[in-house]
């Protein structure tokens, strides 16, 4: 993940990106992103969005998580470790129906 972090960091560097990427922009861009995902499925089924073109659905999820790469690097924040913190607040406020 490091890896890859630092790979999306020097892309941006190269390009001197660094300056627009702040938080608030960071988030701002994630969810444009998200909404340019979400148009893939505009006007047709899930399936047959796939079905009509998979690779820009691929591209465009590439794009959230790169953004959201960014944003926990800006933050400091480790993203894996958010996600597993955050499921387990999940298992708290949605408990396992089948073991209650």
């Amino acid at each position: 993940m490091n890896e890859l972090i630092k790979e999306i960091q020097q892309f941006r560097d190269d390009r001197d990106w660094g300056g627009n990427h702040d938080a608030r922009s960071l988030a701002i861009s994630i969810s444009l992103e998200a909404s340019e995902l979400l148009e893939c499925f505009q006007w047709r089924s899930g399936e047959d969005s796939i079905a009509y073109d998979k690779q820009a659905i691929v591209d465009e999820m590439a794009d959230v998580f790169i953004y959201l790469l960014q944003f926990s690097d800006v933050l400091g924040e480790d993203l894996i470790m958010a996600a597993r913190q955050k499921m387990k607040k999940n298992a708290i406020k949605y408990p396992n129906p089948t073991k209650s």
